[in-house]
């Protein structure tokens, strides 16, 4: 699993990391029409799943003036994408999320570790709803690492009651490709069986096997809705 960052070339934070953003033009786009365009011309990648996540709006988020951001979630099968990224976008491995008496650590890996800290507070028992705090994440721009987190929290909570994973997979996989899948997003080992009953009636036998491999071809399978 990764994550698509690009590096500011101006200022404030110059040279830092952040996720693609821009301003919108409020007399002629909606909120995802810019952010189509946005993410076109700041990493030359279009044509991809896009869901509205959360407006962030902290008095003090950006120096410049008062801003308020609209974030929304891309997720694409890497494997399918056709366009080259601009030069100052990279992809980020997402190599541990650690949760440890409300701590959660992140680790962001390309050719340097950026590793995000954040403390998760309960702000309302009855809905279990948690909130973020940041803790001295200076290596990213603004406040992009509650981007970053709140997202990947809502891609891990939309496994259970949504189909939003087969937007990371290819047309056909193997059911333990499709595990590990979930088990990268949700940080966490699963069951077989638990599994299984996950998918059961989300994919669908595709008559193919694996191709070109060293040990007994697995059979392959497809997302229900693609046939």
């Amino acid at each position: 699993m990764r994550i698509l960052l690009v590096k500011r070339d101006n200022y404030p934070y110059k040279d830092k990391w952040c996720l693609p953003g821009g301003f919108l033009n409020p007399k002629i786009e909606t909120l995802e029409e810019c952010t189509k365009r946005v993410l076109k011309i700041e990493t030359n990648l279009e044509n991809i799943y896009l869901e509205q996540l959360y407006t962030f709006d902290s008095l003090n988020r950006d120096s410049r003036m008062r801003v308020l951001s609209t974030a929304f979630i891309s997720l694409v099968d890497k494997n399918k994408l056709t366009n080259i990224i601009n030069k100052n976008a990279k992809w980020f491995d997402i190599k541990e999320i650690i949760e440890k008496q409300n701590t959660i650590k992140i680790s962001l890996i390309n050719e340097k570790k950026l590793t995000l800290l954040f403390e998760k507070v309960l702000v309302e028992k009855t809905s279990n709803r948690y909130n973020f705090l940041s803790i001295n994440n200076s290596k990213i721009a603004f406040d992009h690492d509650l981007v970053i987190i709140n997202g990947l929290y809502r891609i891990r909570n939309k496994l259970s009651y949504t189909d939003i994973v087969f937007n990371l997979m290819p047309k056909y996989f193997t059911l333990k490709d499709l595990q590990q899948v979930y088990e990268l997003i949700l940080g966490k080992k699963l069951l077989d069986p638990a599994f299984r009953r996950i998918i059961k009636n989300k994919v669908k036998k595709a008559n193919k096997k694996e191709q070109d491999i060293g040990h007994r071809p697995s059979s392959l399978y497809c997302y229900k809705d693609n046939f």
